[in-house]
């Protein structure tokens, strides 16, 4: 049995007046997804506990089929493992978004998509001036990089579980002057972010983008920190392997530590300019060497944070056109099959941020009986009896039985 997952990130939304009422994925023309959903099933599923933040991060640990309730430790840790970046028992991660404030308003939380190589020179900086032996700013890609604290038994790190932080993407043209680090170790983060402002106002690579007429990176956001997370392998908890292909870090890392494949396609960004041919295509080659392949797209999301109706509807006809459809082909010339679609997480438009619910999801294949839906949308999601309070259990379903019973989800009706 060969299976597929596709994750189009925070796709799920809210009716749109400008649409009609309809929601985006009502709106966009998604034909491969809505024939999964006519020959298989559709549902709904929770991935966010309420007492957890509604975070890429919780979501796609419980998407993948793992409690977060129990596993989750924080967003950071999941990053660093994408950098191969082991995690001492007295060490902490700590998420650090390049973004630019002005007016004490978040307008950017990628800092004007800063590129890769600006962001290393940035961060360079920040370690000379602001690091040490303990602290050690780590670049990652564009805007997302990390702030390692290097503990031991005598000096640990100066956090808790009590130590709250706000992502930046959740402030997108407000105000953050309430929303700094709060708790243990807060004001230390807190000092961070506001040198880092002195550092980078004159900083060369902030000269070149205002010359180019590019948003200036105004200085470091702290958040999402936490402890390494120990996970049990996939192999183990699901007797499957499985890989992974994702232009994000937090994704990445979450397929390092439960012992996938990582596959890296060239072209993938991460944004709504990500090669989607390109990511079916290496979807459909790995089929020969796994059990699973998971593609995830970041896209659907980006679109949502920046209140872009048009590129979130685009994005999702790319990803129906361009992975569900080949990836579906490509199953049902091999045998037995199952194939999953569903976002992680609900991302409105409204608010452009991501927000706690339930999300939509189709499966169909080998030994999945056909309910009485026709299309894959957030509205028939709802009217649907199948659903998951407890989304991490939908990983059991997908894989093995098909019973309600048997993985413990409940019947609406």
């Amino acid at each position: 049995m060969k299976y597929a997952i596709v994750i189009p990130d925070g796709c799920a939304d809210e009716p749109q007046e400008s649409l009609g009422g309809k929601t985006p994925l009502e709106a966009a023309r998604v034909p491969n997804m809505d024939t999964i959903a006519a020959v298989g099933v559709v549902g709904r599923a929770n991935h966010v506990p309420a007492s957890l933040p509604p975070g890429s991060d919780v979501a796609n640990l419980s998407l993948l089929g793992y409690d977060p309730n129990v596993h989750f430790t924080g967003r950071a840790p999941l990053e660093a493992a994408a950098q191969g970046i082991a995690l001492g028992p007295h060490d902490w991660a700590v998420r650090c978004n390049l973004v630019t404030i002005e007016d004490q308003v978040m307008r950017d939380f990628t800092g004007g998509h800063v590129s890769t190589a600006e962001a290393t020179q940035l961060l360079a900086a920040a370690q000379e001036r602001l690091g040490g032996p303990r602290w050690e700013f780590r670049p990652g890609v564009s805007y997302r990089n990390l702030l390692i604290y290097h503990g031991d038994a005598k000096t640990p790190a100066p956090f808790s579980r009590d130590t709250r932080t706000t992502p930046p993407h959740d402030l997108t043209d407000r105000p953050i002057v309430d929303d700094y680090p709060r708790g243990p170790g807060s004001d230390l983060l807190s000092r961070f972010m506001s040198e880092s402002m002195a550092l980078f106002a004159d900083h060369d690579v902030n000269q070149s983008r205002r010359r180019q007429g590019k948003l200036p990176v105004t200085n470091v956001w702290l958040w999402g920190l936490g402890k390494a997370p120990s996970l049990p392998s996939f192999q183990k908890t699901y007797g499957r392997r499985g890989a992974m292909i994702t232009a994000v870090d937090l994704l990445r890392g979450l397929a390092a530590l439960l012992g996938w494949q990582r596959i890296d396609v060239p072209g993938a960004t991460g944004y709504k300019d990500t090669d989607y041919g390109a990511k079916g295509r290496y979807a459909v080659a790995a089929l020969d060497d796994t059990d699973i392949i998971c593609v995830h797209v970041e896209a659907t999301d980006e679109a949502s944070h920046e209140g872009d109706l048009e590129g979130k509807i685009e994005a999702l006809e790319q990803i129906d056109r361009h992975i569900v459809g080949p990836l579906f082909e490509a199953l049902a010339r091999r045998g037995d099959f199952r194939i999953l679609i569903s976002p992680d997480h609900p991302t409105p438009l409204r608010t452009k941020t991501h927000s706690h619910g339930y999300v939509p999801f189709a499966i169909c294949g080998t030994g999945v009986k056909p309910d009485r839906f026709a299309t894959y949308d957030d509205v028939t999601a709802g009217q649907s009896e199948l659903s998951f309070p407890e989304g991490w259990k939908l990983m059991r379903y997908f894989l093995g039985s098909t019973d309600p019973a048997s993985v413990g989800q409940r019947l609406v009706s």
